[in-house]
């Protein structure tokens, strides 16, 4: 049997071939494929062409496909689709990116998987198959816990710290130097007229460090990045009616060991940080296997 697998984010896109035992056999990779930021045409040409060149002849029993900004219940015929056309004889699978993260993790689908990259949300799936997700707004209307969270509120910690609002921190000295700027009001025209959302998530690894080094205020917002993250992932739980389920981490972020993913841990009662069994892309074939195996 041969199982695909396709896992396809903002930045990369990821397909694999696995055997029943789910050793990887061939893989294919390609560019952006979310269709809000692409186009929808443009993602499904990528992603057949990636599949196309991962496939190489095989027969492919099943597909699992995730794909961000297109999760199935939204987007279900267009994932169809996408692969069909490629692939008519196979199974197909239409998940989301969250989902095929959270199988991926645990190696089942079941228990909760919180993610701090550049956005964040917590996804989780109870014993009944009933599934939740809690955050995942976006940038403008949420995202709290996320490394874009992180690095706007180190901003704002600046300009507070300027205006006798806040105390005051390294963290201007050090976000000047990173970006080359010379003053608050450098980084006030970098921030409206340059900055991307990844622009100031890359913030995040200097905020953690003065964390970790005693800043007070950037330790401050690692404690609430790591409460948000955490309230999060027991608002699923509670909605789901969950007992003491498997929690997993992933994004830039949490699958590091540090202060924030550290104290994540300790809000949610966790010995150390989980280690995912799988990555995303194994845990869309792993669904494609499971669908086709049990009809």
């Amino acid at each position: 049997m041969r199982f695909m697998g396709i896992d396809g984010g903002g930045t990369t896109l990821r397909v694999v071939i696995v055997d029943n035992e789910l050793n990887v056999i061939s893989d294919a990779s390609g560019t952006a494929v979310n269709p809000n930021t692409v186009g929808f045409e443009t993602a499904q040409v990528i992603i057949r062409d990636a599949i196309r060149r991962a496939t190489q002849g095989q027969k492919i029993d099943g597909v699992g496909i995730g794909i961000a900004g297109a999760p199935d219940n939204i987007a279900r015929d267009w994932l169809y689709e996408t692969v069909n056309v490629v692939l008519p004889d196979a199974v197909v699978v239409c998940s989301s990116d969250q989902e095929i993260a959270l199988v991926g993790a645990h190696g089942r689908r079941y228990g909760v998987l919180v993610l701090s990259g550049t956005g964040s949300l917590a996804y989780g799936i109870n014993r009944r198959g009933e599934s939740a997700t809690v955050g995942a707004w976006g940038p403008l209307t949420g995202d709290e816990g996320s490394g874009y969270w992180i690095g706007t509120e180190a901003i704002k910690a600046i300009f507070r710290a300027t205006d006798g609002r806040g105390q005051p921190t390294a963290l201007a000295d050090m976000i000047y130097r990173k970006l080359g700027l010379e003053d608050e009001w450098a980084l006030l025209t970098w921030r409206y007229q340059s900055a991307h959302t990844s622009d100031v998530a890359r913030l995040v690894p200097d905020v953690l460090r003065l964390a970790e080094e005693g800043d007070d205020v950037a330790r401050e917002i690692i404690d609430m990045a790591a409460s948000e993250l955490a309230l999060q992932a027991k608002t699923v739980i509670k909605r789901l009616n969950m007992k003491k389920p498997l929690v997993a981490f992933t994004g830039g972020i949490l699958q590091r060991d540090n202060l924030l993913s550290r104290q994540l841990c300790q809000h949610l009662g966790l010995d150390g940080l989980p280690v995912a069994k799988y990555p995303p892309v194994i845990g869309a074939a792993l669904l494609a296997k499971e669908m086709f195996q049990n009809g």
